[in-house]
């Protein structure tokens, strides 16, 4: 009589995906492409579409309230199902804190292998999504679910925020000031993970930056003197710097030493643990940003590192900055800090200096 045989072990969840996180998304080049000539009908309640890549659509219901509706899903960035639920949710709920509205409910998107994932794992992935609506205050309320080749677990998502309240990408003005809310690196900490070459303290820290939702758009949208808001994502500083400088007519500058990284992301950018999708960043916008000469193919790798679920950028006049400073580190920002400005626009949509400014 034959042994029993092993369970056999489901297989990771990064395993299953060509690409995790945001770092899967379409390469800008190719998207600009995608949508040219995809407008349709713009009605005059539409408040934001997608004339200016914003981080949501905005529509007008009345003098006090406008509608912020957004979807965000991707395939797995770790492995932990629970994680990789929260993760995502957190990401596309935190697109209405760009906008500078508060969510108010949630649909789930949801494709999963049913034939290699046990529905254990399945349920885990919702149930993280479920736990970081409930730390939003909203609700999941449906959603619709499909077998797919590869796990893709995201949200559909809705806010409210006052039309005069709205903060589109496209009204950053010269002279601002950029802080960024959220260090960088969560494309460098996936590579490594996926090489299985991540320090537990490396996890830790990537699973508190791509868990923490973006709450101080709400205050920050309600402060005179916050011009523009966007959260940094796929497309790396980089890319959704461009993005405000284009929608403004401005050319954006960062101060490279000022931004900050998460712990340990240099070195391991240095050991070669770098995604496709900062290459293919670069493909796709870098003939529009202006670099030193000395900028090494390191902290280019790190411009333009696919961020899920990253901090917001906001575009400020330079009298608010500090206030604007104090609504991230009272709501647990600590890295929160003035990374660049704006200029009237000269030459490149976006310069890169490496030296910091007095």
């Amino acid at each position: 009589m034959s042994a029993p045989s092993a369970p056999v072990a489901p297989p990771r969840l990064t395993s299953l995906s060509h690409g995790g996180g945001c770092g899967c998304k379409i390469a800008p080049g190719v998207l600009s492409e995608i949508l040219r000539n995809s407008s349709g009908l713009m009605p005059p309640e539409l408040m934001v579409g997608i004339e200016t890549a914003d981080d949501a659509a905005v529509y007008r219901l009345n003098d006090e309230q406008a509608l912020i509706a957004t979807t965000d899903f991707f395939m797995p960035i770790v492995d932990d199902p629970f994680e990789f639920g929260r993760i995502a949710a957190t990401n596309a709920i935190s697109d209405v804190y760009a906008m500078g509205g508060r969510p108010i409910m949630a649909l789930a998107l949801v494709g999963m292998p049913i034939n290699v994932l046990p529905v254990a794992t399945i349920g885990q992935i919702i149930r993280g999504g479920q736990s970081v609506a409930t730390a939003a205050g909203i609700p999941i309320a449906g959603g619709h679910t499909i077998d797919s080749v590869e796990a893709i677990y995201g949200l559909v998502v809705m806010g409210l925020v006052h039309p005069d309240r709205v903060k589109r990408n496209a009204d950053a003005r010269a002279g601002d000031m950029l802080i960024l809310g959220k260090p960088l690196g969560v494309g460098v900490l996936s590579a490594a993970l996926k090489k299985e070459q991540l320090a537990p303290e490396g996890y830790a820290a990537m699973i508190a930056n791509t868990t923490r939702l973006n709450t101080p758009g709400i205050a920050l949208s309600a402060l005179p003197g916050v011009h523009a808001l966007t959260d940094v994502t796929g497309f790396g500083l980089a890319g959704h710097t461009l993005e405000l400088a284009r929608g403004a007519g401005l050319t954006a500058v960062i101060d490279w030493p000022r931004v900050p990284l998460i712990d340990g992301v240099r070195a391991l950018a240095e050991a070669g643990f770098v995604t496709g999708a900062s290459g293919r960043n670069w493909d796709g916008y870098g003939a529009d940003v202006a670099v030193p000469e000395a900028f090494s193919a390191v902290e280019r790798a790190l411009l333009t590192d696919p961020q899920t679920s990253g901090g917001l950028l906001v575009s400020c006049a330079p009298e608010v900055a500090d206030e604007v400073l104090a609504i991230f580190h009272r709501e647990g920002f600590a890295d929160a800090a003035v990374i660049g400005r704006m200029e009237a626009h000269g030459g490149a949509a976006l310069r890169v200096e490496v030296g910091v400014r007095a």
